[in-house]
This record gives structure tokens, sequence and C-alpha cells, in this order.
């Protein structure tokens, strides 16, 4: 089942020289610098006529699988009709339905949507519309969050790694802990705090599910203090735990939802600011600031049609109630396979949301290495997980971008029982190994120094 990982030398040169060498250097060290000629489903086809099981989806981007037939053919069909995909001086109906649509999925008082092509891009949305609906400066957010990468998202977060050497960020923020109402009401108690940014499911930070209370009292809160609800479902929504939002899960009704990365079937950038009239209102409260926050590409006509053909799939196909009972059924067996061992911690979830979580040992013969291995590269500890799921199993994985000891179990929506099959088959065969062979360990060690002097 081993993959060569040999690629195209003058592409990957090309890159390497020309777009970013030390991800090529990371890939070739977990043996992972493949090249994908076809992908369907959730299955990666490679050079070598491998076939690679992808258990990340882009980050919760496939949902819809890979190259949806139906999603291609709208995407064809909107091409073929040469119509005005972005004149920026007309009125783009295809954003019209799609907006009327996602909107009557998320309910609530959400009536109104804003496009734009990224889910940091919503996330900077959505601060400008908080800030400038409640006459307020003071953004909250939970600790642990991720919300992107640009300086606004950025201000939103907590975790050095991503803000260091970047200069100052936004003023005026503060983080709270997840799931902590107490510290959430003595934050908000100010007065200064226009909007509190919170993932329903934190997906980076371990696939932290919060009590069922947790949200709905949040927003209650926030109402009280007069601060926006603002929930980010780049990663949970589109049916990706189930319901349409996440949110659904908890019975909460936000001011304002992020939607990205799911909403066009991973083929257009494309990312939607859903929110209520009365903030929508208040940004765009005359015909002169009728234009006072755009995006170029944001209601461009084949993003809008690629996102209504996503929607077309998600629902005929009946892939969120699949994602709900497959997606329990998974950490069921999961949970009974992994439960034996003494570096397995947990596993959590909510749909087709997973993660497994994985701990210190306690035993000597396993604290040492992983004591060792811990202090010449922590971080590296997942990836070696990742590289033998990825080596010996041909599965894509990977590990939470803000807990290193949780790997993410996100498949496309598609994803067979076969294949959730061969998942725990293949996770259950690594950490086995992890307890059983030195050579798990003295192999890791090796990656870890080897991480170390690049």
């Amino acid at each position: 089942m081993v993959i060569p990982t040999t690629a195209a030398p003058a592409a990957r040169t090309e890159y390497s020289s020309h777009v970013n060498p030390q991800w090529v250097r990371l890939l070739n060290l977990l043996q992972m610098n493949v090249r994908y000629e076809r992908c369907s489903g959730a299955e990666l086809q490679t050079a070598e006529d491998g076939v690679i099981l992808d258990f990340l989806s882009g980050y919760c981007v496939h949902n819809t699988g890979h190259n949806h037939p139906a999603i291609i053919q709208a995407i064809k069909e909107e091409l073929e009709r040469r119509g005005p995909a972005m004149l920026q001086s007309h009125v783009p109906d295809l954003a019209g339905e799609l907006a009327r649509r996602l909107c009557e999925l998320a309910g609530g008082k959400l009536g109104k949507a804003f496009f734009a092509c990224s889910g940091s891009e919503g996330v900077e949305a959505a601060i400008k519309f908080a800030r400038k609906s409640t006459g307020r400066l003071g953004l909250l957010y939970a600790e642990g969050a991720f919300h992107g990468l640009t300086c606004g998202a950025l201000s939103l977060m907590g975790d050095g790694f991503w803000r260091d050497k970047f200069g100052p960020m936004l003023s005026d923020t503060a983080g709270v802990p997840f799931g902590d109402l107490e510290a959430l009401e003595q934050a908000l108690a100010n007065g200064r705090c226009a909007a509190f940014f919170v993932e329903p499911v934190q997906s980076e930070a371990g696939i932290r599910v919060p009590d069922m209370a947790y949200l709905a009292e949040a927003a209650r809160l926030c109402r009280r203090h007069g601060t926006l609800l603002v929930l980010d479902e780049v990663q949970t929504g589109m049916f990706r735990t189930g319901p349409f939002l996440a949110a659904h899960h908890f019975g909460v009704e936000p001011d304002m939802v992020i939607l990205a990365k799911a909403l066009s079937g991973g083929l257009v950038p494309v990312s939607a600011v859903l929110m209520t009239d009365e903030i929508y209102d208040a940004v765009y409260d005359s015909l002169k600031r009728s234009i006072v926050h755009t995006s170029t590409f944001g209601e461009n006509a084949l993003a809008m049609r690629t996102g209504l053909a996503t929607l077309d799939v998600l629902e005929a196909e009946k892939l969120g109630p699949r994602a709900a009972q497959m997606g329990d059924e998974l950490r069921r067996r999961l949970y009974a396979s992994l439960n034996k061992y003494e570096m397995f911690g947990d596993v959590r979830g909510l749909g087709m949301l997973s993660g497994i979580e994985f701990r210190t040992p306690s035993s000597l013969k396993l604290r040492v290495p992983f004591e060792a291995f811990r202090q010449i590269h922590g971080g590296m500890f997942g990836q070696m997980i990742v590289m033998r799921m990825f080596r010996e199993w041909n599965i894509l994985t990977q590990i939470c971008g803000n807990n290193f000891m949780v790997l993410k179990v996100a498949p496309p929506l598609v994803v067979t029982e076969e294949q959730l099959d061969r998942f725990a088959e293949a996770i259950t065969a690594v950490v086995d190994l992890m307890h059983t062979s030195t050579t798990f360990w003295s192999e890791a060690l090796s990656l870890a120094r080897r991480a170390v002097n690049l």
C-alpha cells in the first residue's frame, strides 16, 4: 500500500522556486509529496495510479465530494451561457436567489447576505458590520478559535503562532474561555463590545463541542448587553455536522453567520455573511453608502451558480442526515476500538466532523520516548500519525491547527461505509503500533530531529 512520492520535477521546482519552498520541504519530510491527477468523491487518484482516501476534505471544503458531476455541469452551463459574470453595474439575479435560499435554510431572523470570496474576508466584513451597527469598537472571541489569517481575523485569535511578528492587530479585542458563560458575562459587562465571535464547534482547537445550553445562553447574555452574536460556521456549516448550521443543534439564533469553504463544492471561491435586516440596514443606510462595503468577485455569476448547485446536491442527496447518522456510528466504532489504548484520550464531534484526542502516556515505556519526542519538536507527534496513515494506509488526514494532540476526521459527506470502515481499521492499526513497536518511536524521533534541522 506504499505510494511512491515521485513528482513532476519541473513543476515542483517551479513551485519551490516561486511560491513556497518550505511547504515543499515539509511535504517531502512527511513523505506526502505526491501528484494528484484526478479526484472524485472521497478518492484522490495519484500520478502513480494509487488511490488516497480523503479524510480531511480540504479542511471541510469538499462536503459534496471532489468534483461532483452536477456541480461541474452547472459551471459548464454558466460558462456556456456567456452571461453577465462581473459587470459590477447591474443587479445579479443569481446572488439574490442564493441569498434567499441560504437565509431560509439558516432560519431565525437572518434575512440578508453579503457575498465575498473567503472565510477570512467574511470575518472582516462581520467585524465592520458589527461595529457600524452597534456604534461600539470592542470585540470578543473564544480562546482557541481559528477565524482566518487576515489581520482582522487574527485579532480574534490568541495563539501566538499565527499572530507573532505580524505587527499590532486590532485594538479593543479580548478572548474568553470557550464554554465559560461567567467569563463571557464579565467581559460583556463593560458595555463596549460590538460582537462576540464564536465557532459552534471549535474545529482547530481540537473539535471542542460545547454544552447544549452554552450558545443559547451566550446569545441571551449578548442581547442583554447589546452585543451581537456572530457564529463562524466556515467549517461547521453546509450540513457538515448534520443540520444546515451547527447552530441548529443548540437552538440558538445568531445575529450573523459566516459561511465559506463548502459553499461552492470546493470549486469556486465564495463566502457569505448572513445577518439580520437591522444590521444590514445600519451599514447600507443611504444611496450614497450603497457601495460602502463590497468585494470585487463577491457576487460573480460563476460563484453564485456554483453555490446554488451545491445546495441542490446537499439537499437532494440528503447529505446532512447522512452525515449525522454515519458520523455517530463512526465515533461509536472508533471509541470501541481505541478505548483500550493508553494514549487514547477521547473521540468527539458532531456529524461528519470528529476529533481523535491523544494524551500523554503514564507508563514509563511510552512516556520516556514521548517526552523525548516532545522536547525535540512537540508539534511533530501528530504529524507522525498523519504520515503513517498516508504512507501505510493511503489515507489523508491532518491534526488540528491549534491542538497538535487531536487528529481531525472530516471526510466528504459522500463517504461510503466501506471507506469509513477502512479509516477505522487504519487508525486502530497505527495506534496499536504506537503502543507495541519501538520502531514507531525511533522513526518518530528521527523525523522530529530532521524537522528541527530543516
